[in-house]
């Protein structure tokens, strides 16, 4: 392909097929900012260390209270990271599948691998 200065269009090569559209791009930026709150991390990751955990514990383990510890898991459950079981007046959290499970230890595995502070 000759340069544009010389008078030649410059063009692109078509798309691979596995480039995803803009919509479920955005949909997945959304999702992924969920876990990029520090807090919200840290409960995810409590979470995937036991089967389930009531609010006020949960927010125990990660040094918060119970009204923001709840507010940020009603989120991650709206966003599909968690599920809620509720038991009289407590309400359970977990991880909502293996998926978010696996995804924790690849972002883990990436971006702390080697990494002499961690």
């Amino acid at each position: 392909m000759e340069d544009t200065e010389q008078g030649m269009e410059h063009r692109h090569a078509p798309l691979p097929d596995g480039v995803i559209d803009v919509e479920t791009a955005n949909v997945l930026a959304e999702r992924l900012k969920m876990l990029s709150d520090p807090g919200r991390l840290r409960m995810i990751y409590a979470l995937a260390e036991v089967d389930e955990l009531c609010v006020g514990d949960l927010a125990a383990s990660v040094g918060s209270s119970e009204s923001a510890t709840s507010h940020q898991l009603r989120q991650m459950r709206l966003g599909g990271l968690v599920r809620a079981r509720k038991q009289g007046r407590e309400v359970f959290y977990r991880i909502a599948d293996t998926h978010v499970r696996q995804l924790l230890e690849v972002i883990a595995e990436h971006f702390l691998h080697g990494d002499p502070e961690h």
